[in-house]
C-alpha cells in the first residue's frame, strides 16, 4: 500500500515557476514508477510527465516538454515536478500517482492517487 501526499501548488503569475512535491508512504517507494497527471476545471484528467524507479528517461506530455522537469529522491520518498514558464492554460489540480512495472501515461494503469494540490495561473 503506498499513500501520496502532494503539496507546493498555489498561486502565479504567467511565466513564474512552481515545484510540487509528492510524498510518499511506504518501503518499496523505489520501484514504483511515478506520475504527475493534472485536471482542469470542465476537462478530462490528462498526463502530464512519469518517471522510472530509475530516474532514467522521464516521459513528457508535448504540452509541458521543456518547460516542465520531473525527478525523484529515493531516499526522501518524493517525487517533484519543476514547473517553468507557467501558462494559464496549466491551471489544474495536479495530482501525483504510482504503479508498480514501468512507466506509462495511462491514467487507468496506476495503482496509487493523491488527493491533488491546485495549481492557478493568473494572466
Amino acid at each position: 500500500q503506498v499513500q501520496l501526499v502532494e503539496s507546493g501548488g498555489g498561486l502565479v503569475q504567467a511565466g513564474g515557476s512552481l515545484r510540487l512535491s509528492c510524498a510518499a508512504s511506504g518501503r518499496t517507494f523505489n520501484t514504483y514508477a511515478m506520475g504527475w497527471f493534472r485536471q482542469a476545471p470542465g476537462k478530462e484528467r490528462e498526463f502530464v510527465a512519469a518517471i522510472r524507479w530509475s530516474a532514467s528517461s522521464p516521459s513528457y506530455a508535448d504540452s509541458v516538454k521543456g518547460r516542465f522537469t520531473i525527478s525523484r529522491d529515493n531516499a526522501k520518498n518524493t517525487v517533484y515536478l519543476q514547473m517553468t514558464s507557467l501558462k494559464p492554460e496549466d491551471t489544474a489540480v495536479y495530482y501525483c500517482a504510482a504503479r508498480t512495472g514501468s512507466i506509462t501515461s495511462l491514467e487507468t494503469l496506476y495503482n496509487y492517487w493523491g488527493q491533488g494540490t491546485q495549481v492557478t495561473v493568473s494572466s
